[in-house]
């Protein structure tokens, strides 16, 4: 496993809520990381679990 981290804006439902969040995460690809991350985000922001948060930045591998 790889351990990802997040530094950059998050969109929700297309509109942007956070323009500097930062996280991190281990995971086995990049996908399930950009998943973990954003159930990380929905936690830290008491939001819903369907509400759709994408993160449109890159992420590090460390």
């Amino acid at each position: 496993m790889n351990q990802y981290k997040y530094s950059g804006p998050v969109m929700e439902f297309e509109i942007c809520v956070a323009h500097n969040w930062k996280g991190s995460t281990y995971a086995t690809s990049e996908r399930k990381a950009r998943s973990n991350l954003s159930y990380q985000f929905k936690k830290q922001n008491n939001k819903l679990p369907n509400t759709k948060i994408t993160l449109p930045g890159k992420l590090v591998t460390v």
